[in-house]
């Protein structure tokens, strides 16, 4: 939807990314023999100032990491409309060409001194950031002067267009200015609706979008007025301005809608997984990574754990539970066992509902808890066995935590929507309170992790989980 990321904008951008890997290939051989770190190389490695890389070189990299940059939507509009997720594309597809680029000049056996590719992959990764930040901070001068704006009318100022409005007008960063709506019953705008005026009625979209030199059309009508749609839309096509359909689905998504396409008949998915195939491509192959190297450091400790369970009543070591993972699918979920044999069966002693009829199943003094499960629950020792649901692809190590089916019950049709993405063994609420907060204030926090999930995020639970482990706030 914004003027900038046109089609001319996503080539300029490729255009540049080209230029500056090719320039800091040659520089980075510049600055070895410049600075002053690691070993002399005139004049026995090159005879002159400047080493220029060969040809074959310099398109080794063109190919690699245009293939990169394009396979990580470096260039796709609608993935980098915010300046964190350009930064998280650019960063992420920029680290795996240059890995791939290792790569290949280990199999062809081509010698390139260390610090020529570090400083080769430091000079491209900040010209990438470097001139898209410039670009954002001159786009941002000319909206604030009123160039590029891109003037949006709604069609529906019904609940549809009042939560589009407040959207936009959250983000007015971006370069959306929204004129205002139009709708047959004008007193259907609440009083709610921030700064916009209904215009004019449906009728009136023609006239309207020339007097206002609209850009964007925003259908948001209730399923009952689609019958108008075709005929208004097929009215507007006479004008230079683009049109949306918002359906009117929001109670029904779990998370982002997509379209996809089959025979040339349009599919609106609604329940489809939150996060896309190279997110959840970089999500899956840190799990594996982490995982495999915590169990290969760990399992002295679990080793030890196993024979103290197992020595303090003879009972099973691991506990095996049903939980309910990504997109309402069960699985058995292991832990080492912390409580009594048969504890399940004295559940009802310890659940009781608060003051405003909340359920609350677990609390600190739980009698059920053994000798060695207290120890093992406050440092989270009990929860390494799900390292191999991680493993099997049952889990993630960063989610919102899998919850028992009987307790998913009684979820509400909103609080269903955590399971957009796959359980962890840690997520937002963990590190922001743990078993502190009962199951219906942490569905929140988990929807927050759904709905602004990335890679970089993953990585910040990650590192505060280590904090709040070392302190045992929250775990019992």
């Amino acid at each position: 939807m914004l003027k900038r990321f046109s089609t001319n904008y996503m080539v300029f951008l490729f255009l540049i990314d080209a230029i500056i890997v090719q320039v800091s290939l040659g520089l980075g051989m510049r600055l070895r023999l410049s600075l002053p770190l690691g070993p002399n190389l005139l004049p026995i490695w090159v005879p002159e100032y400047v080493f220029v890389p060969t040809p074959w070189l310099h398109v080794a990299v063109g190919i690699i990491w245009a293939i990169s940059l394009q396979l990580g939507f470096v260039y796709t509009p609608r993935k980098i409309i915010y300046w964190f997720e350009e930064l998280q594309h650019v960063l992420l597809s920029h680290t795996v060409a240059a890995l791939s680029f290792a790569g290949l000049l280990y199999l062809v056996k081509v010698d390139l001194p260390r610090l020529t590719f570090g400083y080769f992959y430091l000079l491209a990764l900040a010209g990438f950031i470097g001139y898209r930040l410039v670009l954002r901070v001159h786009y941002r001068v000319q909206r604030n002067h009123g160039i590029g704006i891109t003037r949006v009318l709604i069609i529906g100022a019904g609940r549809i267009g009042e939560d589009i409005i407040r959207q936009l007008e959250h983000q007015n960063w971006s370069g959306f200015e929204v004129v205002g709506f139009l709708d047959d019953n004008p007193s259907a705008l609440h009083e709610m609706a921030l700064q916009a005026t209904v215009l004019g009625r449906l009728d009136d979209a023609v006239t309207i979008c020339r007097q206002h030199e609209i850009d964007e059309i925003i259908f948001a009508l209730p399923l009952h007025a689609h019958t108008r749609l075709a005929n208004l839309v097929s009215r507007l096509q006479e004008l230079p301005v683009r049109i949306h359909v918002v359906p009117d689905y929001f109670d029904l998504t779990f998370h982002a809608a997509t379209i996809e396409n089959i025979g040339g008949i349009p599919l609106i998915g609604l329940r489809d997984p939150a996060i896309d195939g190279f997110q959840r491509f970089g999500k899956r192959l840190m799990d594996l990574a982490l995982a495999g190297v915590g169990l290969l450091l760990l399992w002295p400790v679990m080793l030890v754990v196993a024979i103290a369970i197992k020595l303090e009543d003879g009972g099973p070591i691991l506990y095996s539970s049903s939980r309910v993972g990504e997109n309402g699918r069960l699985f058995y979920m292991y832990k080492f066992r912390s409580m009594v044999v048969n504890a399940d069966k004295l559940q009802d002693v310890v659940s009781h509902t608060d003051e405003n009829g909340h359920l609350i199943f677990k609390h600190i003094d739980d009698p059920r808890i053994t000798h060695i499960g207290r120890f093992i629950r406050r440092t989270s020792i009990d929860e390494l066995p799900q390292l191999f649901n991680v493993i099997k692809g049952e889990m993630s190590l960063v989610g919102p935590r899998p919850e028992l089916p009987w307790l998913v019950e009684s979820y509400e049709p909103w609080q269903r929507k955590r399971f957009a993405v796959p359980q962890g063994i840690t997520g937002w609420w963990q590190v922001n309170g743990r078993s502190e907060n009962p199951m219906h204030l942490h569905t929140d926090q988990d929807l927050y992790y759904v709905q602004h999930y990335s890679l970089w995020l993953d990585i910040q639970i990650l590192w505060r989980t280590i904090s709040v482990v070392f302190r045992g706030r929250g775990a019992y």
